[in-house]
């Protein structure tokens, strides 16, 4: 069992983060919304911009680090709902100073963004999950050196409205990531600028987490899928089978029925035991108040899943003020230099660090 020292960084009410070396002291520091924090202790808060207030929320649904215009400082991508754009703030390398904010494509609203290097090329492509619109992704531009360029290449991959939850797993096993829809996946060809991708309706996951996490749960060799109900109660993973002639089914089994809200996930191992755990929690006030659950107790868990067991370990729960959730976009990463992973979790319940301590009695 794992031991973690919970800090309240900042009441601030923004529900995503990332962690990454801002200002080029070589020390990881922390972003979230209009401002980020110095590390290595994080009580040296900085401002990013101004980022608009929406009816209890804030337009900002990603955080994610990218040097953009290849001047060597890691910038910001960005997006959400109300504003139905993606994206990206410059770094201006002075502390202080305002980020600027230029858009890269008005795209539909953005329920939140993953990245993945999907052409191996070193930098990460931008996948932001608009439900009423096509899958797309977003290439950025490099010149000769390989720096970035400030311009970004669209391709839509998809042909029908993508809907509410986006993951990447290689469901058919040829080694190239597909993306998971919420009732289907995209296959990638072997040119992944190649477009549409196939589409192949075989599920229905319901208000689907992002991300969808593909990994094989039972060791069977297939890819099965977990999923948490971002607007709803529940926390599954999906059994794939074949039949003999090739073709693929899914069953549903549960993990945890307890709670809801469940937006974002992370597969990593926490507890250094060579095999990775899921980590999760409840998004306070996900639809403000009008989902199943909205007034429930807010918690953060992880869970060993040994098999499809999925045993659940409490890291905070309570009532939302006292405990934390994790936001639409939280952050895993050993910022104490331990080697344990600590959480970083937003939320309109604040800014939490969740330093991790290793298990019970181990020195530090």
């Amino acid at each position: 069992m794992l031991q973690f020292n919970k800090r309240l960084l900042a009441d601030e009410k923004y529900e995503a983060c990332a962690v990454f070396d801002v200002n080029g002291d070589g020390i990881p520091d922390i972003v979230s919304g209009a401002y980020w924090y110095e590390g290595p202790d994080y009580s040296r808060r900085h401002p990013v911009c101004e980022v608009e207030p929406v009816d209890g929320y804030h337009d900002d649904f990603s955080d994610y680090p990218m040097d953009v215009d290849g001047d060597g400082r890691l910038d910001i991508i960005t997006g959400a709902w109300w504003g139905k754009t993606l994206r990206w703030r410059k770094n201006p390398g002075v502390t202080g100073e305002e980020w600027q904010t230029y858009d890269i494509d008005e795209c539909g609203s953005i329920e939140t963004i993953r990245y993945l290097d999907i052409d191996g090329c070193g930098v990460p492509e931008i996948f932001p999950n608009t439900p009423g619109e096509p899958q797309a992704f977003y290439k950025l531009v490099r010149d000769d050196q390989g720096r970035g360029t400030g311009q970004f290449l669209k391709f839509v991959i998809g042909e029908g409205a993508s809907g509410h939850g986006m993951g990447f797993a290689d469901i058919n096993g040829d080694g190239r990531m597909d993306i998971v829809l919420h009732d289907g996946w995209l296959e990638q060809p072997e040119d992944p600028f190649q477009t549409p991708w196939t589409f192949h309706r075989e599920f229905s996951l319901g208000s689907a987490s992002v991300p969808v996490i593909g990994y094989d749960v039972n060791g069977d060799g297939l890819v099965d899928l977990i999923v948490g109900q971002a607007h709803d109660y529940g926390l599954h993973w999906y059994e794939q089978q074949r039949a003999a002639d090739g073709s693929r089914t899914w069953i549903k089994h549960e993990i945890d029925m307890s709670g809801s809200q469940v937006h974002d996930l992370w597969l990593v191992d926490i507890d250094l035991d060579g095999e990775p755990e899921l980590i999760t929690g409840k998004r306070y006030r996900a639809h403000n108040d009008g989902d199943p659950g909205a007034h429930d107790p807010v918690g953060l868990y992880y869970y060993k899943v040994n098999g499809g067991r999925f045993d659940k370990h409490v890291i905070d729960y309570g009532p939302a003020g006292v405990a934390s959730g994790a936001g639409i976009y939280f952050w895993v990463q050993d910022l104490t230099g331990n080697g344990y992973p600590d959480i970083v979790a937003p939320g309109k319940d604040g800014l939490y660090l969740f330093e991790n301590l290793g298990p019970e009695g181990l020195e530090s």
